[in-house]
C-alpha cells in the first residue's frame, strides 16, 4: 500500500538527476529504444519544471540549487552535450531550457559581480561540456538547441576565452581557464577554428546558427578578442578570406563580408584594421567584391574597401593597387549602386572616395607612422 501512498509525492532533484544519467547511458549504448527515450523526456521534463516551475508552480531556490549539485555531481551537463542529438525533439528542447537556466542559476547571497557558479566550474574543471556543445553543429539535430546553450554561456567572456584558446582534439581533455596560453599562436586545431566548417559546409540552418554563434565569439568580449586575433592574425583572416568571404553560399559570403567589416571598424581593433588594410591581396578581394553580381555582397564590401581608402598611411602595396586603377576607379564609383538615392550617407562616402583616389600621387610614397594616439582619427574617419 505504500507504494500507492507515494505516487503523488515529487522526486528529490538527486534522484531526478541520477535517473537522467542512468538513462543517457542507455540511450547512448543502445539507440532508438522507444521505452528508454519516452522515460528519459519524462526525467528531463520533470528537471525543466523543477529550473523553470509552472504557471500553477512557482520555483524553489533550495530545489534548484539541490539540483544544479546535482548535475555537477554525476557529470549530467557534459553527458547531456554529447548526446542531445539522440533525443526526441521535445526532449532536446527541454535540455535547451535546463541548460539556459543553470548556467544562470545563482544561489542566494551569492556575489552579483561573480561569475554563476556553474560557469566558473564548467571553465575551471568540465571545458569538454563547451567542446561538446560546439560539436552539436556536426549533428542537425542538435545544432540550434546547442546554439542557444552556448551563446548563454557566451555572456562570460571565460566561456569565450576557453573556445578561442582550446586547442585539444577529439578524446582529449579540453583546455582549463588557468592553463590558457594567450601569447601561443594557434596552428588551427582547436574547437574554434571547426565553425568555418561548420558555416560554409552545413546545410542552411545549421550554417546560420553557427554563424550566429561564431559572430558572438567574435564581437562580444572585445578585450579578449582584440589579443586573439593579435596572436593569430594570419591564420584567422587567412581562413576567414579564403572560407568565408568566398564562399559559395550568398548567405554565407553577405554575412562574413558584413562581419569583417565590423570587426575592422571596431576601435578596439584598430592594430588589426592597419594591419589588415596594408596588404594588397586583401585590397584586391574587396575589390572583386565592388563586382560581385549580387548587389549586397557589392553594398557590404564597399564597407570593407573604404577603409582602404580613407586610410591616411596606405602601404606602398595599396597606393600601388589604386593609382594602377585609379580611372577605372573614378569611373565605377559614381555608377556604383546609383539607385540607392535614399542612402544620403552613402552617397556622401562615395563622394569622399572619389576625393581620396583623385588626390593619390602619381607613384607610391613611403610614409612613416604617425604615433599610435594620433591614428584614432582613422577610424573615426572611415566610420
Amino acid at each position: 500500500m505504500a507504494f500507492f501512498f507515494n505516487r503523488g509525492r515529487s522526486r528529490q532533484p538527486a534522484d531526478v538527476a541520477r535517473s537522467t544519467k542512468e538513462l543517457l547511458l542507455r540511450v547512448q549504448e543502445t539507440p532508438n529504444l522507444p521505452k528508454a527515450e519516452e522515460d528519459l523526456a519524462k526525467q528531463l521534463s520533470q528537471m525543466k519544471v523543477i529550473v523553470q516551475g509552472t504557471q500553477e508552480v512557482n520555483t524553489s531556490p533550495d530545489q534548484v540549487h539541490a539540483l544544479v549539485q546535482a548535475t555537477l555531481q554525476e557529470d549530467l551537463l557534459y553527458d547531456l552535450s554529447r548526446t542531445i542529438h539522440l533525443l526526441p525533439f521535445e526532449a532536446r528542447k527541454d535540455t535547451q531550457t535546463i541548460f539556459s537556466h543553470i548556467l544562470r542559476f545563482r544561489p542566494s547571497n551569492y556575489a552579483p559581480d561573480k561569475d554563476p557558479p556553474v560557469i566558473s566550474y564548467i571553465v575551471h574543471h568540465r571545458p569538454e561540456i563547451l567542446v561538446e556543445l560546439c560539436r552539436g553543429y556536426s549533428e542537425s539535430q542538435s545544432a540550434m538547441p546547442c546554439g542557444v546553450i552556448l551563446r548563454e554561456a557566451l555572456k562570460f567572456d571565460v566561456v569565450a576565452a576557453v573556445l578561442l584558446y582550446d586547442q585539444s582534439k577529439e578524446g582529449e581533455p579540453a583546455v582549463r581557464l588557468s592553463d590558457l596560453k594567450p601569447n601561443l599562436p594557434q596552428k588551427g586545431d582547436g574547437v574554434f577554428w571547426s565553425f568555418f566548417d561548420w558555416i560554409d559546409k552545413s546545410s542552411f540552418e545549421v550554417s546560420a546558427d553557427a554563424f550566429t554563434t561564431f559572430r558572438e565569439i567574435l564581437t562580444r568580449h572585445k578585450n579578449l578578442v582584440t589579443a586573439y586575433l593579435a596572436t593569430n592574425y594570419d591564420l584567422f583572416f587567412g581562413q576567414f578570406n579564403d572560407v568565408l568571404v568566398q564562399s559559395d553560399s550568398y548567405v554565407t559570403k553577405r554575412q562574413s563580408i558584413k562581419l569583417l567589416g565590423e570587426i575592422l571598424l571596431d576601435r578596439a581593433n584598430y592594430n588589426v584594421m592597419m594591419a589588415y588594410v596594408e596588404s594588397g591581396d586583401n585590397l584586391k578581394l574587396c575589390m572583386k567584391l565592388l563586382r560581385d553580381d549580387r548587389k549586397m555582397v557589392q553594398y557590404e564590401g564597399f564597407h570593407v574597401f573604404k577603409v582602404f581608402v580613407a586610410n591616411p598611411n596606405k602601404s606602398v602595396a595599396v597606393q600601388r593597387i589604386l593609382i594602377n586603377n585609379r580611372d577605372r576607379l573614378l569611373r565605377f564609383l559614381p555608377k556604383f549602386l546609383e539607385d540607392r538615392t535614399d542612402d544620403d550617407q552613402f552617397t556622401d562616402e562615395k563622394s569622399f572616395l572619389v576625393r581620396q583616389i583623385e588626390l593619390l600621387p602619381k607613384e607610391p610614397v613611403e610614409r612613416s607612422r604617425p604615433a599610435r594616439e594620433t591614428q584614432s582619427g582613422v577610424n573615426t574617419a572611415v566610420a
